[in-house]
């Protein structure tokens, strides 16, 4: 078995690099060490079954015939799949663009070169090999291209990944995919108030959703604020955010309108840092339904969309505008769903002794993503995935009976006097 093996949290650069040497070395197939960046585990969740992934647990050691390793150099980086790294007659080959790295993978043959992407690297490769590609691979390794060279404006992009970006286009991109994924990256002003950002960022769990805020400071009004707030939820996995800014008013663009914020009783005892010269921006994002920052927004001037809203104020008491708005917005957030709203009835059970076969049938045939297994008394003993089921399929045991699939703890959720009853 021909393996390439992606780095823990998998980019787009690795995912697309991975994805092109599954061209350039036919029946070979892609493990990602250990999850997603969340912006790759979107675009996956949609379209995973076109590429060729393997689950890590799916793999036995013993048929691994070579490791291609993609976008690292690092043991560290791949988690749980580098003691693989130690298997004995096992080529590994490593593709990457990363200079001055202290390597420790013990590569047989190796593809390191100044360019912005990996991915560039394996376009190169496929053009010298004449490999045309489908659409859904030239749009992933399109998306590679564009993740680490911001679409082309990084200091590290070369012309080389121009070409190849151009010759991936050719392939037939789909440029409504790259719309909806591709990131055109942060300046390093930015990428400075991200890490600054990052580690101040305060959180709270409302109804089962993380709600996050921040505030930062800077002495100019720094342009890509929105870009900022929407890199600042992917990386933290936030469901809302409010990101504050605070800066000085005079260095705003002359385009920039300035909002009065509405004032209080409290505006005599603001401090001086609080004063009319200095400005405060504030944008909100959300990806939790029948929240509104448009709503909490408008009052103050500003607007957008439920989900993505700013607004630009002078003056006022910036901490307790910003407190005030968290109140408000916490207050919004509804009641996760129930177990009984969501659940399907009646429920399919099968018995310990049905075979992986008919269970497998049987979840095609209603739809369902797992099953119940009972014992001859009816009750509860274990539950089975259909992932559960892939695997055990793929390695052969299709007529052996699913008892040994599920585990023998189960939780329940029930008030202790009906869980009593069992």
């Amino acid at each position: 078995m021909d393996l390439i093996l992606c780095h823990t949290t998998a980019d787009f650069d690795a995912l697309g690099a991975a994805v092109g040497l599954t061209r350039l070395l036919p029946g070979s197939r892609i493990v990602l060490s250990g999850g997603a960046h969340p912006t790759v585990r979107d675009f996956l969740a949609l379209h995973r079954n076109e590429y060729a992934l393997i689950e890590r647990r799916s793999v036995t050691a013993a048929s691994i015939r070579s490791l291609s390793v993609v976008d690292t150099q690092k043991r560290d980086r791949l988690g749980k799949v580098a003691e693989w790294l130690d298997l004995p007659s096992v080529t590994i080959t490593i593709y990457d663009h990363h200079q001055a790295v202290d390597r420790d993978i013990p590569a047989t043959h190796l593809h390191i070169e100044p360019v912005g992407a990996t991915t560039t690297l394996i376009v190169e490769k496929l053009q010298a090999a004449e490999i045309a590609l489908n659409t859904s691979e030239a749009t992933v390794m399109a998306l590679g291209i564009h993740a680490d060279t911001g679409s082309l404006t990084f200091q590290q992009t070369t012309a080389r990944d121009a070409a190849a970006l151009a010759w991936l286009m050719a392939q037939g991109v789909t440029m409504r995919t790259i719309a909806d994924y591709a990131d055109s990256g942060l300046s390093p002003v930015l990428q400075d108030l991200l890490s600054q950002a990052l580690a101040e960022l305060q959180s709270e769990e409302i109804q089962g959703y993380r709600v996050a805020w921040v505030g930062l400071y800077t002495p100019e009004f720094v342009p890509g604020l929105s870009s900022l707030a929407s890199r600042l939820m992917e990386l933290t996995d936030a469901d809302a955010l409010l990101l504050a800014s605070h800066y000085s008013r005079g260095t705003l663009p002359q385009a920039q309108s300035i909002i009065e914020a509405q004032s209080s009783s409290q505006s005599s005892s603001q401090s001086s840092s609080q004063s009319d010269g200095e400005a405060l921006t504030l944008i909100g994002r959300s990806r939790i339904e029948a929240t509104d920052w448009n709503q909490l927004f408008k009052p103050l001037g500003g607007g957008g969309h439920s989900q993505a809203a700013a607004v630009t104020l002078r003056g006022g008491d910036r901490e307790a505008i910003v407190a005030q708005l968290m109140t408000q917005f916490k207050a919004q957030v509804p009641h996760p769903p129930t177990a009984r709203e969501l659940m399907s009835a009646p429920v399919r059970t099968i018995r310990p002794e049905t075979t992986i076969d008919e269970a497998q049938r049987i979840l095609l045939r209603y739809g369902h993503s797992g099953l119940s297994v009972v014992n001859s008394q009816g009750q509860l003993i274990g539950v089975i995935s259909r992932r559960d089921l892939d695997i055990a399929l793929h390695h052969g045991f299709h007529h052996a009976p699913v008892e040994g699939l599920y585990g023998d703890q189960l939780e329940d959720d029930r008030p202790p006097y009906l869980a009593a009853r069992n």
